[in-house]
């Protein structure tokens, strides 16, 4: 199965229908640059903002936009690379988990409105599943699939293998999908604002 293919028009609709009915919030844009921009809109001047490792934000610009610092964002990111004290770095990325904000993406989006994330630390999964009340996770449209059950597969077949030659390329390190969240909903009572930027380019695995 193809897992590299961008998803017709007629899918993405039907994705942003299911989304928001799952209370998050649907956005297609044609481009990295036009979810760049969008990003810059939603979030206001003296937000707190955490982003997880990711190769559709480093596509997009928004890494080296958060670099330049000329957000008005509080840079959670940045404070913790710049700590060298392991001790004190580990308490920065525990703090962390209550941003404001938290940008990242999905490994696979379900046109049903449900996505997976996969993590070998786990360290972005607070934000997602409780601590942060904004999330905005930007996605290449080539990672809409069917079901989520597909979307597993995805994780597994495609997405997984690339990470790993990835690591290994980098650290010499394997990767492991030590824990895989599905989020099926993001229940009303919790009050927070969750947007999913489908971007109609391949972004990312």
């Amino acid at each position: 199965m193809m897992y590299n293919i961008l998803a017709n028009k007629d899918m993405i609709e039907e994705t942003i229908k299911n989304l928001e009915a799952n209370g998050i919030k649907g956005i297609f844009v044609e481009t990295g640059a036009q979810a760049l921009e969008k990003i810059k809109e939603l979030i206001p001047a003296g937000a707190s903002v955490m982003n997880g490792s990711s190769k559709t934000l480093e596509k997009i610009g928004f890494v080296d936009y958060l670099k330049e610092d000329k957000h008005g964002w509080n840079n959670l990111h940045e404070g913790i690379l710049a700590e060298k004290d392991p001790a004190k770095q580990a308490l920065l990325r525990k703090q962390a988990v209550l941003s404001d904000y938290y940008l990242g993406s999905v490994h696979a989006l379900s046109k049903t409105g449900e996505f997976i994330v996969a993590s070998n630390s786990g360290s972005q999964l607070p934000h997602i599943v409780f601590t942060s009340p904004n999330l905005i996770f930007v996605v290449g449209a080539q990672k809409i699939v069917a079901t989520i059950e597909e979307g597993l597969k995805r994780l597994q077949e495609y997405v997984i293998p690339l990470e790993d030659d990835r690591m290994m390329e980098k650290s010499n390190v394997h990767t492991y999908p030590s824990k895989v969240l599905i989020f099926k909903k993001e229940q009303p009572f919790m009050a927070r604002k969750v947007t999913m930027i489908m971007v109609n380019k391949i972004l990312g695995f």
